[in-house]
This record gives structure tokens, sequence and C-alpha cells, in this order.
């Protein structure tokens, strides 16, 4: 992309082109190219085009907003259906709570980027299937394939609405990247809108206790309920509709997090030694290990995906490959771990799962550390980086697959 920029930088036709062909990819590459022909008048003005802020907050396309408003209020029936059909909350939830959010947003993109029908009816197949799957399963609470499928399905789920991010260029890694940038933008917004909300509740609350009203039926049947669904909702149309709100906070977030949470998990490391505590012998330690691992694993994905101008020899990229090195550790106390209970106990769903997930994760932790120590000591982009970490993400969608669909049926639904 960068090449056929300089190339065409005055054949505005061209450049048109190639902007309309992929609007991220061409922003991040010109912007990159920009100090090398920035006298040039045509460059001058793409500048401008590509990096004006407007100080005031974009309600997006016609008929966008209320597109949002129409999905939020969905989002809270699709979460209020246990109590039309008479379930029980946890069994529903257990089963379903993927659905509530992720089949919106799905739609969202697919509305958005206009996609093509065949894709809109691979999209609703990777729906429908798993939701009647699903709730087929036999209702017994003990399952343990029930509970890893339930676990599994939103993660399935969340794949799916890769698929319609990423729309008609599905083989293009940046468009991956900026699937996983979105993730980490949509959690920071999220976050704002959801303590906005409970700073709301919470003053609420306390006024209406002051005239002796309780108000937490309320609260419970309908604010979380449709609450929380369209926090995520609302959140999604802010990123994409003013980018500019959350697209300078993200990088800063993880260049300031990148070093202290290296800090805090080789003081952890550490501190294991002489806590006397050990995920070989302790269950639920090696399912917070384990927990532990897959939220460093996100944050390494969500650093390189907001470092992504970065070049190899630097502190921020030093910083990431020592996180990712001391994330190996991690995965490999864990992966003897959950290989000592096999050897010791035999195989179970759970430990069949644990030892699949951290195989995958420690596989695709060696891949991105490697080129991160090629991008550290030939001092080369993060672009090898990111193509490392896209590559996986199909792969972690088929161990979902295997998980929801196939461990219930192997295991005889145990």
């Amino acid at each position: 992309m960068k090449e056929n920029i300089l190339n065409n930088i005055n054949n505005p036709h061209s450049l048109e082109a190639l902007y309309r062909e992929n609007k991220t990819t061409f922003k991040r590459e010109f912007n990159t190219l920009f100090p090398e022909i920035k006298e040039n008048p045509t460059a001058i003005v793409w500048n401008e085009r590509l990096n004006y802020e407007s100080d005031s907050i974009s309600w997006g396309i016609r008929g966008e907003l209320l597109f949002i408003i129409i999905a939020s209020f969905l989002a809270g029936i699709i979460a209020k259906t246990y109590y039309f059909l008479n379930w029980e909350p946890e069994l529903f939830f257990q089963r379903n709570v993927g659905f509530v959010v992720f089949p919106l947003l799905a739609a969202y993109f697919i509305w958005k980027q206009k996609l093509e029908p065949k894709k809109i009816i691979a999209i609703a197949i990777m729906v429908v299937v798993p939701l009647v799957y699903i709730n087929l399963l036999p209702a017994n609470p003990k399952s343990d394939t029930l509970i890893l499928a339930g676990i599994h399905l939103p993660l399935f789920l969340w794949t799916v609405l890769g698929f319609a991010f990423v729309g008609d260029r599905f083989k293009d890694f940046r468009r991956r990247i900026d699937f996983l940038k979105f993730n980490g933008e949509l959690v920071v917004m999220t976050t704002i809108i959801v303590i906005s909300g409970g700073l709301l509740t919470a003053v609420s609350g306390g006024l209406f206790s002051l005239i002796e009203i309780d108000i937490e039926f309320f609260f419970v049947e309908f604010v979380l309920v449709w609450g929380l669904p369209s926090a995520i909702i609302f959140g999604t149309f802010l990123v994409q509709t003013n980018p500019q709100l959350v697209n300078k906070v993200s990088p800063i977030i993880a260049k300031i997090f990148t070093p202290l949470v290296l800090f805090v998990l080789v003081i952890y490391l550490t501190a294991i030694i002489f806590s006397g505590k050990n995920p070989y012998n302790d269950r639920e330690f090696l399912m917070l290990f384990n927990l532990l691992l897959i939220g460093v694993m996100a944050i390494i994905f969500f650093f390189v995906a907001e470092n992504t101008k970065d070049s190899g020899r630097n502190f921020n990229t030093i910083m990431l490959f020592s996180l990712s090195i001391v994330t190996i550790i991690i995965n490999g106390i864990a992966l003897s771990a959950i290989a000592f209970r096999i050897s010791e106990w035999g195989i179970t769903p759970n430990r069949l799962a644990v030892l699949g997930a951290n195989l995958l994760i420690l596989t695709h932790l060696l891949f991105v550390s490697y080129e991160l120590f090629k991008g550290v000591r030939r001092n080369q982009s993060l672009e090898n980086v990111e193509k490392a970490i896209s590559f996986f993400l199909p792969i972690y969608s088929l161990w979902t697959i295997i998980v929801v669909f196939i461990f219930p049926v192997l295991f005889g639904f145990a």
C-alpha cells in the first residue's frame, strides 16, 4: 500500500481508489509516509482530509442511531427471554449469554458495510445453528461438557462478529488487527459508559431512598438487563462513528500498562515460590492461573494492535517482547500442571479443554515472541508480529467449535 500511495501521489483518481479499497490501511500507511512527502501539495490535502478531527460528536450516517436504539432494545428483550419462557435464569444465561449482544453487533456491521447476501447467509447460519444446538443439549447442571460449551460459545460468537467486521477482506491480516484494536477501544469506551451509568444509578438509588422508595427491583430487572448490553452496543457505535474519542487514549494506556503488567507478573511469579501455592495440586489455583494466562495474552494482542507504528528497537517493543517471554513461562507452568493432573487422574473434559487451549496459546506465543525478537534485534516494524497474531485467530475459532460441538458428544454429555 505504501508503494502504491507513493507511486500515485500525483494521481488523484488512483489515490481515491486506493483509499476506498481499504480506508484503515490507507490512512495508516499514508501517515507513516507523510514525513517524506510533506512538501507535496496533494499530500498536504490528504493529510488534512485523513487527520482532521472535528470537535463535534458524529451521530453516524442516516438511520444509524435508530439502528443502535432498536438493537439495544432487542438485546434487553433477548436477555429477558428466560422470563417469557419460564426458564431458570442461570440455565438460560449459561447457554445463551453470548446471543444477547454478539448477533446484534454482527448485524450492525453487516448493515454498515453492506455485505453481500452469501456472507449474510453464512453469518446467519453460524448464529442459528449454535443457538439451536446449545439449547437442545441435555439439561444437566453438573455436566462439564455443557459448562465448557457455555464458556466457549461466546468466544465462537466473538469470532463470528470478527467475520462480520472484516467483511470482504477476510484474508487481510491488517483488517484482523483492526478488529483486535476495535475490541480494545470498545473495552475502554464501554468501561467509561458503565462507570457513568453506575454513578447515575447510585445517585438515583440514594435520592429515592431519601423518600423511602426502594428501586432495587427496577434496577435488577430493567437497568441491568437493558443497560449492560446497551452499553456494549452504544460503545460500538461511538467507537465506529467517533474514533477520535478513544484512538489517542488506547495507545497511551498500552504504553503505560505494558511495563506495569510485566512488573506485576515478575513479582507474582516470584511470590508463588514463597507462597506455598502451586497449580499442580490446587485445581482452583490452576483455573485462576489459566485465566491470568488468557488475560495477559489478550493484553499482548491489544498492545501490539495499539502500537502498529512502532519500529522494532524501542522501549515499547522491548517491553512487549519481555512480557511475551514471561507469559510463555506462565504458560509452561500451567501446561506442565495440567499434564501432571492428566497423568495422575486421567482425562476429563475440563482437563482436555485446558490442555488444548494451553497448547494452542503456547504455540501462538512462540510465534509472536519470535517475531518480536526479530523486531527488537533487527529494528523492524511490528508488521510480522501482526501477521503472526492474525494468522492464529481462525485457529482459535476452530478450537471453540471443537469444544462446543464435539466435546459433548465425545464425552456422552457428561
